[in-house]
């Protein structure tokens, strides 16, 4: 029997994770009618099947047996589907980068992110994601690992990175990271494309 598109849509969530963040670009490929797509979302919420976390994006309940409460929406899974939603290429930005790889140990308080959208914040309940526009050549259509040493490179700046920080990357990094780096960041700008070849390069 051939479900509708109310029934597609819960399928899908029904098939997603507790906590699976959603918009309507996820169904897209379902309807092209958002209005329609809406209004589906919209009586999912009134029926307790998502939870509205920002006005058009929405997340599945996830309980926590340990806290025994139902837990709040990921952060970082909300940054990630509202770049879906607006087709930006994102990636943690500067201190968080440094502290992904193994750069710093300071954690940054708050969440941030370098996007090739526009400068933005979104906030709901205690929460706040920053969206700071990021020069294309630096971020678009690269993957999360070029990203992540971008952002890095770019809080320390070009006088603080030593050989000891490029040896640290080298060793952090897998083949297959420093070979998608080397592809990835020939297109980024000025000393941080030169910085990339010698760190993915360094160890042939």
């Amino acid at each position: 029997m051939t479900m509708n598109l109310s029934q597609q849509i819960q399928a899908r969530i029904a098939a997603a994770p507790d906590g699976t963040v959603f918009t309507r670009a996820d169904f897209v490929d379902l309807s092209t009618d958002a209005d329609t797509v809406q209004r589906i979302l919209s009586r999912l919420v009134h029926a307790g099947t998502l939870y509205r976390v920002l006005r058009g994006v929405y997340a599945k309940p996830e309980y926590s047996n340990y806290l025994q409460e139902y837990v709040a929406a990921d952060p970082e899974a909300v940054a990630y589907a509202i770049a879906h939603r607006n087709r930006w290429t994102i990636g943690p930005s500067r201190n968080a980068a440094l502290n992904r790889l193994g750069l710093s140990t300071q954690v940054p308080v708050g969440w941030f992110f370098a996007s090739n959208g526009p400068t933005r914040t979104y906030s709901w309940d205690n929460t706040t994601l920053h969206f700071e526009h990021e020069n294309p050549k630096n971020i678009t259509g690269m993957s999360p690992i070029t990203i992540l040493v971008v952002q890095a490179l770019k809080a320390l700046g070009q006088q603080r990175i030593t050989e000891q920080t490029m040896q640290h990357l080298r060793t952090r990094l897998s083949p297959e990271d420093k070979s998608v780096l080397l592809q990835e960041g020939l297109s980024c700008t000025g000393w941080i494309s030169r910085v990339i070849r010698q760190i993915a390069e360094g160890d042939s």
